[in-house]
């Protein structure tokens, strides 16, 4: 059995930054909801997952991280949308992604389609606890998504799909092209940084240099923090990635703290809330609402065949019980 495991606003804001539909009932930009819709058909007719689960992220982010790093994620720049004309002003922009968003959400309710969010919870912690969540053991988890931080979750049975760049990483792809196994890459990267998240690294010290000073990360065995510290303080010679990485190990293990999902961010209580939402979920599918919606919407003249053929599949599974 496969499931797919779809990072949300990845994919969504990927669709309304390059898509400027209109819909022609309205006269409002639809891209992101069309095109996310238009990106699931397709995902679905590729991927031919038997479970479909959908994660968002949390209103305000997660708290936990920015009470560790008050910076977190402010050096990200806002989002440019790829248009020759510019209609709205940036208020009616605004508008109009949150309305986009919020329909997509009422689309997606009619389906036979998980949806996840918690409040102050990144999706990157909602996708890792799913991933690991033992039922889904034996499964086959695709997860969705450009972000690499989701490289530190490839295991035997999880690989990571990446639509933008059309790319599909498993567990041995990632060792060959970094040198390094997944069970130690959130530490690498610790080491590396992530400037898109406001996380400086080691001065000096990228993916590349990681790999080749640090050879056992390669290995199928998680290192610590400390392991790591203490090999760069005994190697022999001055060697600069050394010394830093050393001197610096305060930064790497923040870094991680804020890097690692391998023991995701979440509550008790939300860890609760998912388990519920997983094994409670009532596999039902609205085709007539869906289409009625889409009409409204003004792109009901899309051909959806695969999608619904997919959706349709989903329902009966649950409906036969082979599903949990």
């Amino acid at each position: 059995m496969r499931v797919m495991i779809i990072d949300a606003l990845n994919l969504y804001f990927r669709n309304y930054i390059v898509d400027p539909s209109r819909s022609t009932t309205g006269g409002q930009p639809i891209g992101g909801l069309q095109g996310f819709l238009r990106s699931l058909q397709k995902l679905t007719r590729d991927i031919e997952p038997d479970k479909i689960i959908i994660c968002w992220d949390g209103a305000g982010g997660s708290q936990k991280r920015k009470s560790l790093v008050k910076d977190y994620k402010a050096g990200r720049k806002p989002i440019r949308l790829n248009r020759g004309v510019r209609n709205l002003t940036e208020n009616e922009e605004i508008a109009n992604k949150v309305w986009q968003q919020t329909r997509l959400v009422e689309y997606l309710n009619e389906t036979p389609i998980i949806q996840l969010m918690l409040p102050s919870v990144e999706a990157d912690d909602i996708i890792s606890y799913v991933a690991q969540y033992p039922k889904l053991k034996e499964w086959q988890k695709v997860i969705v998504s450009s972000d690499k931080d989701f490289y530190q979750l490839c295991d035997d049975n999880t690989i990571i799909f990446r639509p933008v760049q059309k790319q599909t990483k498993n567990k041995f792809s990632i060792i060959e092209e970094f040198g390094i196994h997944p069970v130690n890459f959130a530490l690498a990267r610790a080491i590396a940084g992530d400037p898109s998240d406001n996380l400086p690294g080691v001065d000096g010290v990228g993916l590349p240099t990681v790999s080749k000073r640090l050879p056992f990360l390669k290995d199928d065995k998680s290192y610590t923090l400390n392991e790591v510290g203490d090999y760069c303080e005994k190697v022999e010679g001055k060697i600069k990635a050394y010394e830093n990485i050393a001197e610096q190990i305060d930064k790497v293990k923040l870094n991680y703290k804020m890097m690692q999902l391998y023991s995701p961010s979440i509550s008790v209580q939300g860890k609760t809330k998912i388990e519920y939402a997983l094994d409670e979920f009532e596999y039902g599918f609205n085709k007539t609402e869906v289409k009625k919606m889409m009409i409204q919407d003004g792109f009901g003249d899309w051909s959806w065949n695969d999608l619904f053929r997919r959706l349709n599949r989903i329902s009966v599974i649950k409906a036969e019980g082979t599903l949990w």
